[in-house]
């Protein structure tokens, strides 16, 4: 690979840094899978895309994507809380789950749909947030962390 080509691959983890740490940034002060940690699965998702479509010529960039899905699976899975019968941190978890998918559309060179996703992912983060007083409720309900 040439040199070139690693430096815009350095730059598309960059992009999937960035983009990772707009998601984390809400989940930091409410949940323990923060900013720093969906920095880094934003980053790895997008390396080891890079690396399954430029580092292995002939190979099935489909399977390391297939992988990549479980393995954050598994990650999310850890994040996910159950307390007295009350669920907690399933946001979390689905935020960690599409920051992958932002950093696989970055390694894919798909940037622009990564930008429009986080745009997209932020929304439903901050200001869906807004709207959850207004939501009719059950009494024994609580809100998602």
């Amino acid at each position: 690979m040439s040199l070139q080509t690693q430096a815009e691959i350095g730059l598309l983890l960059i992009l999937a840094a960035a983009l990772s740490a707009a998601i984390g940034l809400d989940r930091e002060e409410r949940a323990p899978a923060g900013l720093r940690t969906h920095m880094l699965v934003g980053i790895g998702a997008c390396l080891f895309t890079v690396l399954s479509i430029h580092a292995f010529p002939g190979g099935d960039p489909a399977r390391v994507a297939a992988q990549i899905v479980s393995g954050i699976g598994f990650l999310g899975a850890g994040t996910i809380m159950q307390r007295k019968g009350d669920v907690h941190h399933l946001t979390t978890a689905a935020s960690i789950w599409a920051t992958a998918a932002v950093g696989m559309a970055v390694g894919a060179g798909i940037w622009f749909l990564a930008i429009f996703a986080t745009l997209l992912m932020w929304v439903v983060l901050r200001l869906i947030r807004r709207m959850e007083p207004y939501k009719v409720r059950k009494p024994t309900d609580k809100p998602d962390l």
